[in-house]
């Protein structure tokens, strides 16, 4: 076995685990550790925290926060499409109104639900 095919991987991954291991270790090394009562409170906007941190949200939070991640996945999906668009012809762009038509359609749907309002 030629070990020479492997030496660019292995130093890559090397050079990786220095470049993450190195910075921390010469943090902790070098920066100051003066901890006082102030940076060992809790913080939580300016205030002393006054509830507990395991508070219930309200779901609506959650599900705009899905819808948000859902339709920007979605959306990202164009970028592939929008650099090829010479090379897939009519058939790539038809698809691509398709996938664009479902996506409205389906956000219009989150809209008339209310799924978008906070109050």
């Amino acid at each position: 076995m030629n070990l020479d095919q492997y030496l660019p991987v292995l130093l890559f991954i090397l050079v990786g685990i220095g470049v993450g291991i190195v910075p921390l270790a010469l943090g902790y090394i070098l920066g100051p550790n003066r901890p006082d009562p102030a940076k060992n409170s809790p913080y939580e906007c300016g205030f002393e925290a006054f509830e507990d941190a395991r508070m219930k949200f309200d779901v609506r939070y959650y599900l705009v926060a899905i819808l948000f991640i859902l339709f920007d996945l979605e959306i990202a999906f164009l970028f592939p499409w929008a650099l090829t668009l010479h090379e897939v012809g009519m058939t790539g762009f038809i698809a691509v109104v398709i996938f664009l038509t479902v996506l409205v359609v389906g956000f219009a749907y989150e809209w008339k639900k209310g799924a978008l309002d906070w109050e």
